[in-house]
């Protein structure tokens, strides 16, 4: 199941008003979303997710405790945390960029949360005592718990799960630059959200991200390379590890105010390669994010020294918009964000809380994007990252909602299998390795609704098969959901 996203060169009429205001007319747009419904569901969906010993707030009914023992092979307590996706394994890369983006979402739209607030802020914490736990040896960081083969070759729920639990982890001797930096842009971001509710918790979790982080720069490598035949091709890193350091320095630059992460920032703009891919960004891929979120400064008027990265930012943007020729961003007949590869639906969140995130800077600095003759306004950006929210809630060709329990029609047969297979109150006794195959198999809707889960989304011409064997459209993911987080929030409160 692997879900690196290969890109193939599209290219595009370059007349931007125009194509803008046909892909806002490609579908019918609904009289208008609740979006506080969904911004709920959107942060439930990660109690579904819980691995471990879930607490007795635990909102999620149908799911029970599971994977007590990991981290037991190794002598060291790896309970809890999230699985990625539809399968057992906890992947420490997705799981930390995950908790970026939650984190994100809370700096820059936690105003906008209300009663909310506190469900997305249990939701990091969920993720931040795992990551804790996994950096708590210096020089070390566990990054993986469960063989990804022996998971995949069963369909079984957690709470039974019999698969090898094998800990996998990156040292001095075995580097892994990429997820060790991801886990220190987590704790760093984490720290802001916590730094007024839980200054002792702000503290430690800034303190173990400069200490990631200085292991991360120390010894360089990626982890595909100390860890191949476990992370790949599940997560393995194509993209290389120089933006995670450059994107765990932006995030510690933020946390901290230290000037030793300015200097860090500026010196290895280039050697780090800020400016390489812009149009993209997601768990693998983080250099169109530490772009915006160094801009943002810029835009205040305080870091002229990082004017390049409001450059670079600049150029992302202007590779999103419809119209614009670009090689690696398309638009389906319906209007969606596509990039060729799997789990699509993780490049329309990601690129559009870039999208809305920038557009709030440029809106504070009364700034516009300059796309050669034309120029985007911040309206503009917000117009067309809420056009993709609309489209994932619902207004799209198929009239479908891709949020499960979103709407009158969403996904039924997702890839999950805690949400395909009967619950352990429906069915107490042991469900095994191979015997959940009919379960995968069967056309019958999953019995337990994984309510909020996004799944990976419709192919290029807006079509969904609704089927678990379809994984790249049917499964769920965290990172899927993490930024719609902030965008929910931002729409529900300016619809």
């Amino acid at each position: 199941m692997a879900r690196k996203s290969f890109l193939i060169p599209v290219f595009f009429p370059a007349v931007l008003a125009v194509s803008f205001a046909l892909l806002l007319s490609a579908t019918p747009i609904a009289a208008g979303h609740d979006y506080r419904d969904a911004l709920r569901k959107s942060i439930l969906f990660f109690e579904g997710q819980r691995s471990g010993r879930l607490p007795p707030d635990q909102r999620v009914k149908w799911r029970r405790d599971s994977a007590l023992r990991d981290g037991s092979t190794a002598g060291v307590d790896l309970t809890g945390g999230y699985y990625d996706a539809g399968d057992n394994v906890k992947f420490g890369f997705p799981m930390a960029f995950t908790t970026t983006l939650l984190a994100w979402s809370i700096i820059d739209f936690g105003r906008n949360m209300g009663p909310e607030l506190k469900n997305a802020v249990k939701a990091v914490k969920w993720s931040t005592d795992y990551l804790l736990k996994a950096t708590s040896k210096p020089g070390v960081v566990y990054v993986q718990v469960g063989d990804a083969y022996s998971d995949h070759s069963c369909w079984e729920r957690p709470e039974d799960m019999d698969t090898l639990r094998t800990v996998y982890k990156i040292d001095n001797a075995h580097p892994g630059s990429d997820v060790a930096g991801e886990t220190a842009a987590a704790l760093a971001a984490a720290s802001i959200v916590f730094r007024s509710r839980d200054p002792a918790y702000s503290r430690l979790l800034l303190n173990r991200a400069v200490r990631v982080f200085n292991f991360a720069d120390k010894h360089r490598g990626a982890y595909s390379s100390s860890l191949h035949a476990a992370v790949c091709p599940f997560y393995c890193d194509v993209n290389g590890y120089q933006d995670e350091l450059l994107w765990a320095a932006a995030w510690l630059h933020k946390a901290s105010r230290r000037r030793g992460y300015r200097e860090y920032i500026v010196k290895n703009e280039v050697i780090l390669r800020a400016g390489d891919t812009i149009n993209e960004f997601g768990w693998d891929n983080k250099h169109a994010g530490i772009n915006v979120l160094i801009s943002k400064e810029v835009l205040m008027g305080k870091a002229e020294y990082f004017e390049s990265f409001k450059q670079n930012a600049d150029g992302f943007i202007c590779s999103l918009l419809p119209g614009i020729s670009h090689p690696q961003v398309q638009y389906s007949p319906g209007g969606l964000i596509f990039k060729a590869g799997g789990s699509n639906m993780q490049h329309v969140t990601s690129l559009s809380f870039l999208l809305l995130a920038y557009s709030n800077y440029l809106s504070h600095a009364n700034k516009v994007v300059p796309c050669g003759e034309r120029s985007a306004s911040p309206a503009f950006l917000k117009q067309l990252a809420k056009r993709q929210v609309n489209y994932i809630l619902g207004d799209n060709p198929l009239g479908m909602s891709y949020m499960v329990g979103y709407g009158s029609r969403f996904p039924r047969r997702i890839h999950h299998r805690g949400s395909s297979l009967p619950s352990v109150a429906a069915h107490p006794a042991r469900i095994g390795c191979k015997a959940g195959s009919r379960y995968y198999s069967t056309p019958n809707p999953n019995p337990n609704l994984l309510v909020g889960a996004v799944v990976g989304g419709p192919n290029v011409s807006d079509a969904f098969p609704d089927s678990r064997p379809y994984f790249q459209e049917s499964e769920p993911t965290t990172y899927i959901n993490a930024p719609l987080v902030g965008l929910l929030a931002f729409f529900s409160a300016h619809p």
